[in-house]
């Protein structure tokens, strides 16, 4: 039996690309899923699918950027399942652009949902986790999160941040029996360059992602992440196309 098996996994950015893949990936290892994201009409499709092939899943339309929708969406689960075996802190924007062009709206929903969102996930999930002395919280980062490039200034300062939080979190929980896991994306097939506005930038990322990998890859690292004993912590992951230079 899979390690998955009859786990209730939360996640967030579910409506799409990794999250999506994820869902998809866990249900079938047996996993009670529950979905979030803003657009209901693509989380109920998803939940429908799952459902369909035998899996099971719930979904619950939250905006990671608002605090009390996820706290919401954590008392949402435990009324559902009874218990938050995992969170996955999905949800992520990234709009690219030189700091010059002063695209401040975008910085500040980078921002509002990299950051905050994953800090409102995790503050959602960890009194509960704490309480029972068991829990896994999976944060998305990028490689981004390791080195910056110019024109991803401030995307890069958010998913640095993600690993300076998520080693911060492992540090203060781990002897409460809490895993945390990293992963540090590559390109990947997802929705994420569409959000690009600057011209001057877009083509260069858009030529490197005509070497992107499935969503479906960073799913199955992070089933495998899930799946492993107990006692045993996959911390960080840095998953990339063969092809990708940095």
């Amino acid at each position: 039996m899979s390690n998955i098996q009859d786990k209730v996994v939360i996640i967030t950015g579910a409506s799409s690309g990794i999250g999506e893949a994820t869902a998809k990936e866990l249900a079938v290892k047996g996993a009670k899923l529950v979905l979030a994201a803003r657009r209901e009409d693509r989380l109920k499709k998803l939940q429908e699918e799952i459902q369909s092939n035998g899996g099971q899943a719930v979904y619950k339309v939250t905006d990671v950027t608002k605090y009390e929708q996820v706290e919401e969406l954590a008392a949402f689960a435990l009324k559902k399942f009874g218990t938050i075996d995992v969170l996955i802190n999905n949800a992520g924007v990234m709009p690219h652009s030189f700091l010059y062009k002063k695209k401040v709206e975008d910085w500040d929903k980078m921002i509002d949902v990299n950051i905050k969102g994953v800090l409102y996930g995790i503050a959602a999930v960890l009194p509960t986790m704490r309480e029972r002395k068991s829990g896994h919280i999976i944060n998305l980062s990028s490689v981004a999160g390791h080195f910056v490039g110019a024109g991803s200034t401030v995307y890069a300062g958010t998913k640095f941040a993600v690993r300076a939080i998520s080693e911060g979190l492992r540090k203060e929980e781990y002897a409460n029996n809490i895993r945390t896991t990293i992963i540090s994306p590559g390109a990947v097939d997802t929705e994420l360059p569409s959000a690009i506005t600057d011209m001057d930038l877009k083509p260069g990322i858009d030529e490197i992602y005509k070497g992107a990998i499935a969503a479906d890859r960073i799913a199955r690292a992070i089933a495998f992440a899930i799946e492993m004993p107990g006692d045993t912590a996959i911390n960080e992951m840095i998953i990339r196309p063969t092809r990708q230079e940095r």
